[in-house]
């Protein structure tokens, strides 16, 4: 073999083993698109929904009644659940509170999604351990935003404090894990996130609308009802630190450090 065509053999050979090398690092870096579960039983609602999700960059799965949404729930372990609250077999708000009870799924972000707008159904929504609420019709770009705010805050690098402590009321950050007296606090991804914002910021005053920004991600102005329910069901877990939470009438709240 000719030693100009040897050494053309192997500038060739080594460009396109740099270029594979190149491929195969662009690809490691790729971010894996997140994975949601679609919960509904109206066909036209869920081809709507996987149009936009999909056009937004995420993989997603469907289910058509309850039953079916509890085992892809299982199986698939998606980042994110889109839940109908009418459904037929299991409606969503049973579905939701079968979810909070498991283990595998309890901390699994939920935003209901619903033809039903009225305030006694947002609040059930949220009491039975819903992220956030959507209502039918809906804004696609809107619950795109809620959906990345919700999936932001689950991939948000911790910061150096890994633990926050008031008294008898523990928060492990990188755990996500909430301790009053020793026991541990069964919180949502949400209510774990607005109980450390508190802590974080011990007493000084959180407007609602502050707290819908940091805690929700949302830059709009939206029923601050939202926030209030949360702080509700917050306090229901946390028994005796309850009162660590206080209300500033017509502002919002802050946490306060009970005198011994």
């Amino acid at each position: 073999m000719r030693p100009d065509f040897l050494n053309g053999f192997i500038v060739s050979h080594l460009l396109q083993f740099r270029h594979l090398r190149a491929t195969a690092s662009v690809a490691v870096l790729q971010p894996v698109s997140a994975r949601i579960l679609v919960v509904d039983d109206e066909p036209d609602a869920i081809e709507l929904i996987r149009f936009n999700l999909k056009a937004s960059g995420y993989d997603v799965i469907t289910a058509e009644d309850g039953e079916e949404a509890l085992l892809k729930a299982r199986k698939f372990s998606p980042d994110l659940i889109l839940l109908d609250v009418m459904l037929p077999e299991i409606d969503g708000l049973e579905v939701c509170k079968i979810l909070r009870r498991d283990p595998a799924t309890a901390k699994l972000p939920v935003v209901m999604l619903t033809a039903k707008a009225s305030e006694i159904d947002r609040v059930l929504g949220l009491e039975f351990g819903a992220d956030d609420y959507v209502t039918k019709p809906f804004s696609p770009r809107e619950l795109i935003l809620r959906i990345r705010n919700l999936l932001r805050r689950q991939d948000e690098p911790e910061g150096e404090v890994e633990r926050l402590q008031v008294q008898d009321l523990e928060i492990n950050i990188p755990c996500h894990e909430a301790r009053v007296e020793g026991k541990v606090v069964d919180l949502t991804p949400t209510e774990f996130r607005l109980l450390q914002i508190l802590m974080e910021r011990k007493g000084r005053v959180q407007s609602r609308d502050q707290l819908l920004q940091d805690v929700w991600g949302y830059d709009q102005l939206i029923d601050t009802r939202t926030v209030d329910t949360h702080v509700r069901r917050l306090r229901e877990k946390m028994g005796k630190a309850s009162s660590y939470i206080g209300t500033v009438r017509g502002v919002g709240y802050r946490l306060v450090e009970p005198a011994n």
